[in-house]
Protein backbone atom coordinates (compact mmCIF):
# COMPACT_ATOMS: atom_id res chain seq x y z
CA UNK A 1 0.00 0.00 0.00
CA UNK A 2 0.98 3.18 -1.05
CA UNK A 3 0.59 6.15 1.51
CA UNK A 4 3.14 8.83 0.69
CA UNK A 5 2.20 11.30 -1.74
CA UNK A 6 3.92 12.70 -4.70
CA UNK A 7 4.26 16.70 -5.53
CA UNK A 8 2.39 17.35 -8.48
CA UNK A 9 4.60 18.83 -11.40
CA UNK A 10 1.79 21.29 -12.50
CA UNK A 11 0.62 22.62 -8.49
CA UNK A 12 3.67 22.05 -6.64
CA UNK A 13 0.99 20.37 -4.07
CA UNK A 14 1.02 16.68 -3.16
CA UNK A 15 -2.34 16.15 -4.78
CA UNK A 16 -2.83 18.35 -8.14
CA UNK A 17 -6.62 18.73 -8.70
CA UNK A 18 -8.13 18.88 -11.99
CA UNK A 19 -11.22 18.46 -12.72
CA UNK A 20 -12.39 15.25 -14.89
CA UNK A 21 -14.71 14.37 -16.81
CA UNK A 22 -16.72 10.68 -15.75
CA UNK A 23 -16.67 8.66 -18.84
CA UNK A 24 -19.39 5.48 -19.59
CA UNK A 25 -16.23 2.85 -20.96
CA UNK A 26 -17.67 1.33 -24.20
CA UNK A 27 -18.76 -2.16 -23.70
CA UNK A 28 -18.70 -3.56 -26.84
CA UNK A 29 -14.62 -3.81 -26.13
CA UNK A 30 -15.43 -7.32 -24.86
CA UNK A 31 -16.41 -10.31 -26.78
CA UNK A 32 -19.49 -11.70 -25.23
CA UNK A 33 -21.19 -7.62 -25.80
CA UNK A 34 -19.89 -7.01 -28.80
CA UNK A 35 -23.26 -6.73 -30.44
CA UNK A 36 -25.55 -5.20 -26.88
CA UNK A 37 -26.86 -1.65 -28.07
CA UNK A 38 -27.44 1.27 -25.96
CA UNK A 39 -31.23 0.74 -25.77
CA UNK A 40 -29.85 -2.75 -24.12
CA UNK A 41 -27.27 -1.36 -21.60
CA UNK A 42 -29.83 0.94 -20.50
CA UNK A 43 -32.50 -1.49 -18.98
CA UNK A 44 -32.28 -2.65 -15.66
CA UNK A 45 -33.84 -6.04 -16.25
CA UNK A 46 -31.46 -6.46 -19.24
CA UNK A 47 -28.54 -6.08 -16.73
CA UNK A 48 -29.71 -8.08 -14.25
CA UNK A 49 -30.22 -10.91 -16.58
CA UNK A 50 -26.60 -10.52 -18.00
CA UNK A 51 -24.81 -10.67 -14.68
CA UNK A 52 -21.79 -12.59 -14.34
CA UNK A 53 -22.19 -15.52 -11.61
CA UNK A 54 -19.67 -17.94 -12.39
CA UNK A 55 -16.56 -18.59 -14.41
CA UNK A 56 -17.89 -19.66 -17.44
CA UNK A 57 -19.71 -16.43 -18.39
CA UNK A 58 -16.70 -14.54 -17.48
CA UNK A 59 -15.00 -16.88 -20.34
CA UNK A 60 -17.84 -15.81 -22.42
CA UNK A 61 -17.56 -12.40 -21.85
CA UNK A 62 -13.44 -12.09 -22.00
CA UNK A 63 -12.66 -15.15 -24.34
CA UNK A 64 -9.10 -15.52 -24.89
CA UNK A 65 -8.33 -11.83 -24.00
CA UNK A 66 -7.76 -13.38 -20.55
CA UNK A 67 -4.97 -16.66 -20.31
CA UNK A 68 -6.29 -19.47 -18.56
CA UNK A 69 -4.44 -18.90 -15.55
CA UNK A 70 -7.03 -15.99 -13.98
CA UNK A 71 -9.42 -18.50 -14.74
CA UNK A 72 -7.86 -20.92 -12.49
CA UNK A 73 -6.83 -18.18 -10.33
CA UNK A 74 -10.47 -17.03 -9.47
CA UNK A 75 -11.80 -21.02 -9.57
CA UNK A 76 -9.86 -21.71 -6.98
CA UNK A 77 -10.64 -18.47 -4.78
CA UNK A 78 -14.15 -19.69 -5.55
CA UNK A 79 -13.81 -23.52 -4.01
CA UNK A 80 -11.15 -22.81 -1.25
CA UNK A 81 -11.59 -18.54 -0.19
CA UNK A 82 -14.48 -17.01 -0.88
CA UNK A 83 -17.40 -15.52 1.51
CA UNK A 84 -19.36 -14.44 -0.91
CA UNK A 85 -20.44 -15.70 -4.54
CA UNK A 86 -19.75 -14.56 -7.73
CA UNK A 87 -22.30 -11.99 -9.28
CA UNK A 88 -21.41 -8.92 -10.86
CA UNK A 89 -23.85 -6.87 -13.14
CA UNK A 90 -22.25 -5.98 -16.77
CA UNK A 91 -22.74 -1.75 -15.15
CA UNK A 92 -20.15 -2.66 -12.87
CA UNK A 93 -17.84 -5.25 -14.89
CA UNK A 94 -17.90 -2.63 -17.28
CA UNK A 95 -15.74 -0.41 -15.44
CA UNK A 96 -12.72 -2.88 -14.74
CA UNK A 97 -9.91 -2.21 -17.43
CA UNK A 98 -12.29 0.72 -18.80
CA UNK A 99 -9.38 1.48 -21.54
CA UNK A 100 -7.27 -1.41 -22.93
CA UNK A 101 -4.48 -1.07 -24.74
CA UNK A 102 -3.88 -3.51 -27.28
CA UNK A 103 -5.89 -6.38 -28.11
CA UNK A 104 -5.09 -10.01 -28.64
CA UNK A 105 -5.27 -13.71 -26.70
CA UNK A 106 -3.62 -12.82 -23.44
CA UNK A 107 -3.62 -8.83 -23.78
CA UNK A 108 -6.24 -7.96 -20.44
CA UNK A 109 -4.31 -10.79 -18.04
CA UNK A 110 -2.48 -8.42 -16.44
CA UNK A 111 -4.75 -5.08 -16.38
CA UNK A 112 -7.09 -7.16 -15.08
CA UNK A 113 -5.14 -8.45 -12.35
CA UNK A 114 -4.16 -5.11 -11.38
CA UNK A 115 -7.67 -3.76 -11.63
CA UNK A 116 -8.60 -2.27 -8.19
CA UNK A 117 -12.43 -2.79 -8.90
CA UNK A 118 -11.75 -6.69 -10.06
CA UNK A 119 -9.85 -6.67 -6.64
CA UNK A 120 -12.91 -6.80 -4.89
CA UNK A 121 -15.87 -7.68 -6.88
CA UNK A 122 -13.58 -11.03 -8.47
CA UNK A 123 -10.75 -11.77 -6.09
CA UNK A 124 -8.65 -14.56 -7.07
CA UNK A 125 -6.83 -17.04 -4.77
CA UNK A 126 -3.20 -15.53 -5.53
CA UNK A 127 -4.69 -11.99 -3.90
CA UNK A 128 -5.23 -13.83 -0.73
CA UNK A 129 -2.56 -13.97 1.90
CA UNK A 130 -0.84 -17.05 2.86
CA UNK A 131 0.75 -16.07 6.17
CA UNK A 132 -2.77 -14.98 7.90
CA UNK A 133 -5.57 -15.58 5.41
CA UNK A 134 -7.97 -14.71 8.35
CA UNK A 135 -7.21 -12.82 11.44
CA UNK A 136 -7.26 -14.94 14.89
CA UNK A 137 -10.14 -13.13 15.95
CA UNK A 138 -12.25 -12.87 12.73
CA UNK A 139 -15.66 -13.78 12.55
CA UNK A 140 -18.61 -14.27 9.84
CA UNK A 141 -20.56 -11.78 11.95
CA UNK A 142 -17.66 -9.42 12.96
CA UNK A 143 -20.11 -6.94 14.43
CA UNK A 144 -22.06 -9.37 16.09
CA UNK A 145 -25.17 -7.37 14.50
CA UNK A 146 -27.05 -10.28 14.93
CA UNK A 147 -26.64 -10.86 18.81
CA UNK A 148 -28.37 -7.31 18.97
CA UNK A 149 -31.25 -8.25 16.92
CA UNK A 150 -34.30 -6.39 18.42
CA UNK A 151 -36.38 -8.39 16.20
CA UNK A 152 -35.02 -10.82 13.28
CA UNK A 153 -33.28 -8.30 11.33
CA UNK A 154 -33.49 -5.45 12.90
CA UNK A 155 -30.30 -4.68 15.03
CA UNK A 156 -30.44 -1.58 17.67
CA UNK A 157 -26.93 -0.55 18.39
CA UNK A 158 -26.87 3.22 19.20
CA UNK A 159 -29.30 4.43 21.41
CA UNK A 160 -31.08 6.33 18.48
CA UNK A 161 -30.59 4.90 15.59
CA UNK A 162 -31.21 0.99 14.25
CA UNK A 163 -30.34 -1.29 11.21
CA UNK A 164 -33.22 -2.74 9.14
CA UNK A 165 -32.20 -5.31 7.25
CA UNK A 166 -35.46 -6.55 4.79
CA UNK A 167 -33.92 -9.28 2.85
CA UNK A 168 -30.59 -11.06 2.43
CA UNK A 169 -30.04 -10.46 -1.46
CA UNK A 170 -28.49 -8.02 -3.87
CA UNK A 171 -27.67 -7.08 -7.46
CA UNK A 172 -24.52 -7.40 -6.93
CA UNK A 173 -21.89 -9.13 -4.06
CA UNK A 174 -18.48 -7.48 -2.62
CA UNK A 175 -15.95 -9.72 -1.91
CA UNK A 176 -15.39 -7.94 1.39
CA UNK A 177 -18.87 -7.71 2.13
CA UNK A 178 -19.15 -7.37 6.24
CA UNK A 179 -22.56 -8.91 6.18
CA UNK A 180 -21.22 -12.41 4.88
CA UNK A 181 -22.99 -14.53 7.48
CA UNK A 182 -26.28 -13.77 5.90
CA UNK A 183 -26.31 -12.00 2.75
CA UNK A 184 -26.39 -14.17 -0.40
CA UNK A 185 -25.64 -17.65 -1.44
CA UNK A 186 -23.74 -20.07 0.66
CA UNK A 187 -20.05 -20.67 -0.73
CA UNK A 188 -18.03 -24.12 -0.20
CA UNK A 189 -16.55 -21.92 2.42
CA UNK A 190 -19.45 -20.63 4.47
CA UNK A 191 -22.52 -21.94 4.52
CA UNK A 192 -25.05 -18.97 5.06
CA UNK A 193 -27.77 -18.36 7.89
CA UNK A 194 -31.26 -17.84 6.58
CA UNK A 195 -34.06 -15.78 7.79
CA UNK A 196 -36.51 -17.85 9.85
CA UNK A 197 -39.46 -15.72 9.29
CA UNK A 198 -41.94 -14.90 6.40
CA UNK A 199 -41.36 -11.48 4.87
CA UNK A 200 -44.32 -10.01 6.07
CA UNK A 201 -44.20 -11.13 9.50
CA UNK A 202 -40.55 -9.43 9.75
CA UNK A 203 -41.28 -6.24 8.73
CA UNK A 204 -44.15 -6.34 10.66
CA UNK A 205 -42.34 -6.96 13.91
CA UNK A 206 -39.59 -4.65 13.02
CA UNK A 207 -42.43 -1.61 12.70
CA UNK A 208 -43.60 -2.63 15.79
CA UNK A 209 -40.72 -2.67 18.09
CA UNK A 210 -40.05 0.89 16.58
CA UNK A 211 -43.90 1.96 17.57
CA UNK A 212 -42.93 1.22 21.07
CA UNK A 213 -39.25 2.46 21.04
CA UNK A 214 -39.68 6.71 21.07
CA UNK A 215 -35.89 7.08 21.51
CA UNK A 216 -35.16 5.65 17.81
CA UNK A 217 -35.51 8.84 15.63
CA UNK A 218 -33.06 7.22 12.59
CA UNK A 219 -33.59 3.77 10.28
CA UNK A 220 -31.10 2.45 7.98
CA UNK A 221 -32.92 0.76 5.49
CA UNK A 222 -30.72 -2.02 4.18
CA UNK A 223 -30.14 -5.98 3.91
CA UNK A 224 -28.67 -6.43 0.93
CA UNK A 225 -30.12 -3.93 -0.76
CA UNK A 226 -33.06 -2.49 -0.79
CA UNK A 227 -32.96 -2.52 -5.07
CA UNK A 228 -33.86 -5.55 -4.66
CA UNK A 229 -37.31 -5.61 -2.96
CA UNK A 230 -39.89 -4.96 -5.57
CA UNK A 231 -40.58 -1.37 -5.28
CA UNK A 232 -44.15 -1.32 -4.13
CA UNK A 233 -43.28 -3.34 -1.26
CA UNK A 234 -40.65 -1.22 -0.35
CA UNK A 235 -42.76 2.05 -1.00
CA UNK A 236 -45.17 0.14 1.86
CA UNK A 237 -42.84 -0.29 4.39
CA UNK A 238 -41.48 3.33 3.67
CA UNK A 239 -44.89 4.53 3.85
CA UNK A 240 -45.55 2.67 6.90
CA UNK A 241 -42.45 3.74 8.68
CA UNK A 242 -42.72 7.83 7.80
CA UNK A 243 -46.04 7.42 9.99
CA UNK A 244 -44.53 6.43 13.41
CA UNK A 245 -43.93 9.79 14.95
CA UNK A 246 -40.33 9.36 16.74
CA UNK A 247 -38.91 8.31 13.03
CA UNK A 248 -37.44 11.55 12.23
CA UNK A 249 -34.36 10.11 9.60
CA UNK A 250 -34.37 7.34 6.97
CA UNK A 251 -31.59 5.95 5.18
CA UNK A 252 -32.13 4.10 2.02
CA UNK A 253 -28.75 1.55 1.42
CA UNK A 254 -28.21 0.84 -2.00
CA UNK A 255 -24.61 -0.06 -3.85
CA UNK A 256 -27.30 -0.59 -6.61
CA UNK A 257 -27.09 3.02 -7.27
CA UNK A 258 -23.52 2.98 -8.58
CA UNK A 259 -23.55 -1.05 -9.53
CA UNK A 260 -26.74 -1.16 -11.14
CA UNK A 261 -27.69 2.61 -11.90
CA UNK A 262 -30.44 1.03 -14.63
CA UNK A 263 -32.50 0.02 -11.55
CA UNK A 264 -32.78 3.57 -10.12
CA UNK A 265 -33.67 5.21 -13.62
CA UNK A 266 -36.77 3.14 -13.96
CA UNK A 267 -39.92 4.82 -14.36
CA UNK A 268 -41.36 3.42 -11.89
CA UNK A 269 -39.00 3.58 -9.46
CA UNK A 270 -38.47 7.56 -9.70
CA UNK A 271 -42.02 8.01 -9.79
CA UNK A 272 -41.91 6.08 -6.39
CA UNK A 273 -39.28 7.70 -4.73
CA UNK A 274 -41.22 10.80 -5.67
CA UNK A 275 -44.01 9.72 -3.84
CA UNK A 276 -42.32 8.42 -0.86
CA UNK A 277 -39.83 11.97 -0.88
CA UNK A 278 -42.70 14.19 -0.81
CA UNK A 279 -44.86 12.58 1.91
CA UNK A 280 -41.22 12.68 3.98
CA UNK A 281 -40.76 15.85 3.32
CA UNK A 282 -44.70 17.11 4.54
CA UNK A 283 -43.86 15.41 7.91
CA UNK A 284 -40.12 16.94 8.04
CA UNK A 285 -38.73 13.71 8.08
CA UNK A 286 -35.21 13.48 5.97
CA UNK A 287 -35.09 11.04 3.58
CA UNK A 288 -31.72 9.91 1.73
CA UNK A 289 -29.46 7.46 -0.08
CA UNK A 290 -26.37 5.88 0.88
CA UNK A 291 -24.33 4.13 -1.96
CA UNK A 292 -21.16 1.95 -2.06
CA UNK A 293 -18.33 2.86 -4.45
CA UNK A 294 -14.17 2.11 -3.48
CA UNK A 295 -13.13 3.75 -7.04
CA UNK A 296 -12.83 6.35 -9.15
CA UNK A 297 -13.70 4.42 -11.77
CA UNK A 298 -17.62 3.32 -10.50
CA UNK A 299 -18.57 6.72 -11.18
CA UNK A 300 -20.09 6.95 -15.02
CA UNK A 301 -22.63 9.09 -16.78
CA UNK A 302 -25.07 6.47 -15.76
CA UNK A 303 -24.17 6.77 -12.02
CA UNK A 304 -24.26 10.82 -11.92
CA UNK A 305 -27.73 10.13 -13.94
CA UNK A 306 -29.49 7.91 -11.58
CA UNK A 307 -28.23 10.37 -8.45
CA UNK A 308 -29.32 13.48 -10.61
CA UNK A 309 -32.57 11.74 -10.56
CA UNK A 310 -32.92 10.88 -6.78
CA UNK A 311 -32.21 14.37 -6.26
CA UNK A 312 -34.76 15.99 -8.35
CA UNK A 313 -36.82 13.20 -6.94
CA UNK A 314 -36.75 14.87 -3.73
CA UNK A 315 -34.50 12.99 -1.84
CA UNK A 316 -32.38 14.88 0.07
CA UNK A 317 -28.68 13.85 -0.03
CA UNK A 318 -26.88 10.95 -2.04
CA UNK A 319 -23.86 10.06 0.19
CA UNK A 320 -21.14 7.60 -0.49
CA UNK A 321 -19.96 4.91 2.09
CA UNK A 322 -17.28 3.36 0.50
CA UNK A 323 -14.39 0.44 2.42
CA UNK A 324 -10.86 1.24 2.75
CA UNK A 325 -9.03 -2.04 0.68
CA UNK A 326 -5.63 -2.58 0.18
CA UNK A 327 -5.11 -2.69 -3.40
CA UNK A 328 -8.09 -1.02 -4.17
CA UNK A 329 -7.81 2.44 -2.62
CA UNK A 330 -5.55 2.59 0.41
CA UNK A 331 -3.87 5.62 -1.05
CA UNK A 332 -4.59 9.19 -0.49
CA UNK A 333 -4.49 10.13 -4.46
CA UNK A 334 -6.79 7.38 -5.03
CA UNK A 335 -9.45 8.29 -2.18
CA UNK A 336 -9.03 12.10 -3.58
CA UNK A 337 -9.46 10.61 -7.22
CA UNK A 338 -13.36 9.25 -5.97
CA UNK A 339 -13.96 12.16 -3.50
CA UNK A 340 -13.82 14.69 -6.62
CA UNK A 341 -15.46 12.00 -9.12
CA UNK A 342 -18.54 11.71 -6.29
CA UNK A 343 -18.82 15.67 -6.05
CA UNK A 344 -17.90 17.27 -9.04
CA UNK A 345 -18.95 14.32 -11.31
CA UNK A 346 -22.20 13.01 -9.32
CA UNK A 347 -23.19 14.86 -7.00
CA UNK A 348 -22.76 12.26 -4.58
CA UNK A 349 -21.62 13.27 -1.11
CA UNK A 350 -18.20 11.72 0.24
CA UNK A 351 -19.39 10.95 3.79
CA UNK A 352 -17.30 7.41 5.16
CA UNK A 353 -14.62 5.35 4.45
CA UNK A 354 -15.20 1.97 6.63
CA UNK A 355 -11.90 0.10 7.48
CA UNK A 356 -12.71 -3.38 5.90
CA UNK A 357 -13.98 -5.68 9.29
CA UNK A 358 -12.05 -8.49 10.40
CA UNK A 359 -14.20 -11.05 8.53
CA UNK A 360 -12.68 -14.32 7.27
CA UNK A 361 -10.13 -14.42 4.53
CA UNK A 362 -9.87 -10.35 4.19
CA UNK A 363 -6.57 -9.79 5.49
CA UNK A 364 -5.12 -8.57 2.04
CA UNK A 365 -7.98 -6.49 1.86
CA UNK A 366 -7.27 -4.62 5.30
CA UNK A 367 -4.99 -2.24 6.83
CA UNK A 368 -3.81 -1.27 10.33
CA UNK A 369 -5.59 1.92 11.97
CA UNK A 370 -1.93 3.66 12.15
CA UNK A 371 -2.04 3.39 7.78
CA UNK A 372 -6.02 4.94 8.15
CA UNK A 373 -4.90 7.71 10.34
CA UNK A 374 -2.00 8.92 8.27
CA UNK A 375 -4.66 8.46 5.12
CA UNK A 376 -6.77 10.20 7.00
CA UNK A 377 -4.51 13.09 7.35
CA UNK A 378 -3.11 13.43 3.63
CA UNK A 379 -6.81 13.80 2.48
CA UNK A 380 -7.17 16.64 4.79
CA UNK A 381 -7.92 20.41 3.31
CA UNK A 382 -8.64 19.31 -0.29
CA UNK A 383 -12.37 19.09 -0.25
CA UNK A 384 -15.08 21.20 1.33
CA UNK A 385 -15.20 20.32 4.98
CA UNK A 386 -18.69 19.32 4.69
CA UNK A 387 -17.84 16.86 1.98
CA UNK A 388 -14.01 15.85 4.17
CA UNK A 389 -14.74 12.39 3.99
CA UNK A 390 -14.40 10.29 7.94
CA UNK A 391 -12.43 7.64 7.89
CA UNK A 392 -13.80 5.09 10.28
CA UNK A 393 -13.06 2.04 12.67
CA UNK A 394 -16.68 0.02 13.15
CA UNK A 395 -15.15 -1.41 16.74
CA UNK A 396 -17.45 -4.45 17.64
CA UNK A 397 -19.58 -4.08 20.02
CA UNK A 398 -18.57 -0.14 20.03
CA UNK A 399 -19.53 1.07 16.59
CA UNK A 400 -18.30 3.49 14.62
CA UNK A 401 -15.32 5.65 15.57
CA UNK A 402 -13.24 7.84 14.15
CA UNK A 403 -9.84 6.48 13.60
CA UNK A 404 -7.98 9.17 15.98
CA UNK A 405 -10.57 8.62 18.83
CA UNK A 406 -8.86 5.33 20.32
CA UNK A 407 -7.88 5.29 23.89
CA UNK A 408 -4.75 3.19 23.73
CA UNK A 409 -2.96 1.93 20.87
CA UNK A 410 0.02 -1.18 21.21
CA UNK A 411 1.44 -0.57 18.06
CA UNK A 412 3.61 -3.44 18.27
CA UNK A 413 0.67 -6.24 18.56
CA UNK A 414 -0.84 -4.20 17.18
CA UNK A 415 -4.23 -3.69 19.33
CA UNK A 416 -6.10 -0.51 19.52
CA UNK A 417 -8.16 -0.06 22.37
CA UNK A 418 -11.51 1.80 22.26
CA UNK A 419 -14.39 3.29 24.49
CA UNK A 420 -17.72 4.18 24.26
CA UNK A 421 -20.70 6.18 25.66
CA UNK A 422 -24.13 4.48 25.19
CA UNK A 423 -24.92 0.82 25.93
CA UNK A 424 -25.95 -1.48 23.18
CA UNK A 425 -29.55 -3.18 23.36
CA UNK A 426 -27.69 -5.93 25.05
CA UNK A 427 -25.88 -4.46 27.25
CA UNK A 428 -28.49 -2.66 29.43
CA UNK A 429 -28.04 -4.54 32.90
CA UNK A 430 -23.96 -4.42 32.19
CA UNK A 431 -22.08 -1.46 34.83
CA UNK A 432 -18.94 -2.15 33.25
CA UNK A 433 -20.23 -1.11 29.06
CA UNK A 434 -19.19 2.14 29.43
CA UNK A 435 -15.88 2.37 31.53
CA UNK A 436 -14.39 -0.87 30.12
CA UNK A 437 -11.95 -1.07 26.53
CA UNK A 438 -12.92 -2.95 23.28
CA UNK A 439 -10.05 -4.33 21.05
CA UNK A 440 -9.50 -4.19 17.66
CA UNK A 441 -6.83 -5.55 15.52
CA UNK A 442 -4.25 -4.57 13.10
CA UNK A 443 -3.75 -7.42 10.02
CA UNK A 444 -0.71 -9.50 11.52
CA UNK A 445 1.10 -8.59 8.38
CA UNK A 446 1.52 -4.97 8.88
CA UNK A 447 3.28 -5.48 12.30
CA UNK A 448 7.00 -5.28 13.49
CA UNK A 449 8.90 -8.41 13.61
CA UNK A 450 8.47 -7.94 17.40
CA UNK A 451 4.69 -8.51 16.55
CA UNK A 452 4.30 -10.70 14.25
CA UNK A 453 6.44 -13.34 16.54
CA UNK A 454 4.08 -12.91 19.32
CA UNK A 455 1.14 -13.65 17.22
CA UNK A 456 2.98 -16.51 15.58
CA UNK A 457 3.09 -18.11 19.05
CA UNK A 458 0.15 -17.03 20.45
CA UNK A 459 -2.62 -16.74 17.62
CA UNK A 460 -2.04 -19.25 15.09
CA UNK A 461 -5.01 -21.17 15.10
CA UNK A 462 -4.51 -24.85 13.26
CA UNK A 463 -7.31 -24.71 10.04
CA UNK A 464 -9.50 -27.11 11.76
CA UNK A 465 -9.72 -25.50 14.87
CA UNK A 466 -10.67 -22.37 13.09
CA UNK A 467 -13.17 -23.98 10.76
CA UNK A 468 -15.16 -25.98 14.28
CA UNK A 469 -14.95 -22.62 15.83
CA UNK A 470 -17.01 -21.02 12.94
CA UNK A 471 -18.92 -23.71 12.08
CA UNK A 472 -19.64 -23.42 16.31
CA UNK A 473 -20.51 -19.46 15.97
CA UNK A 474 -22.95 -20.73 13.24
CA UNK A 475 -24.79 -22.94 15.27
CA UNK A 476 -25.10 -20.61 18.18
CA UNK A 477 -26.62 -18.21 16.30
CA UNK A 478 -29.01 -20.06 14.27
CA UNK A 479 -30.77 -21.60 17.91
CA UNK A 480 -30.88 -17.93 19.51
CA UNK A 481 -32.69 -17.07 16.29
CA UNK A 482 -34.77 -19.94 16.00
CA UNK A 483 -35.79 -19.20 19.97
CA UNK A 484 -36.65 -15.50 18.73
Amino acid sequence: MSIETAVGLATGQPYPYQRVELVEPDWTRFPGWRDVTAQDWASAQWQRAHCIKNVRQLRELLGDLVDDRFYADLERDQAERATMSMLVPPQMMNTMVPAPSSAGPGSLTEALYADPIRRYMLPVFSDRRTDWASHPHAARDSLHEHDMWVAEGLTHRYPTKVLAELLPTCPQYCGHCTRMDLVGNSTPVIEKLKFTAKPADRLGDMLDYLRRSPAVRDVVVSGGDVANMPWLRLESFLTELLAIENIRDIRLATKALVGLPQHWLQPEVVEGVQRVAQLARSRGVSLAIHTHANHANSITPLVAEASRAMLDAGVRDVRNQGVLLNGVNADPHALLDLCFALLDGAQIMPYYFYMCDMIPFSEHWRVSVADAQRLQHHIMGYLPGFATPRIVCDVPFVGKRWVHQLADYDHERGISYWTKNYRTSIEAADPEALTRTYEYYDPIHTLPPEGQAWWAQHGRLEETQLKAAEVAEASRRLAMLQAR
